[in-house]
């Protein structure tokens, strides 16, 4: 005769096949999701306010300077047209093989804003990732 209660043993839920299955749906979303490339202009730019000097311009120095008409002129050489493609080509050929230059844009205060992304665009696609802009010396209130 057995006096001791009879002891169930523990369900327990096994949750190693279950934590597997997350993973491998954590992993598949990852691989298979597209993200959008977000414009990388989200900057407020400051005025300047700076009083200095500009360093010397030097030769080592890709200049981009687009005028009120949204024509583009690469170091002092007007582009024939305001197509990407022929302001590519004419970047490559003053470019040649050194993409570590640095780029100094120079936008007129009336061109548009898409003139000046298309040159960042451009710059950026062949490998150029130094830009600057150039801006006006701050009149001085006296």
């Amino acid at each position: 005769m057995n006096l001791q209660p009879n002891k169930q043993d523990r369900i327990e839920l096994d949750l190693t096949p279950l934590i597997d299955v997350v993973f491998l749906l954590l992993i598949f979303f990852m691989v298979s999701t597209t993200f959008d490339k977000e414009s990388l202009i989200k900057v407020d730019l400051p005025e300047a306010t700076t009083t200095d000097e500009p360093p010397e311009q030097d030769k080592d120095v890709l200049d981009i300077v687009v005028d009120a008409e949204g024509r583009y002129y690469v170091n002092q050489l007007e582009v024939l047209n305001k197509k990407p493609e022929t302001l590519k080509q004419a970047i490559i050929k003053a470019v040649q093989a050194r993409r570590d230059l640095p780029v100094i844009i120079t936008a007129d205060a009336n061109t548009t804003h898409q003139s000046v992304v298309i040159v960042m665009d451009v710059a950026s696609q062949l490998g150029l990732t130094h830009m600057t802009f150039s801006a006006k010396k701050p009149v001085s209130e006296d």
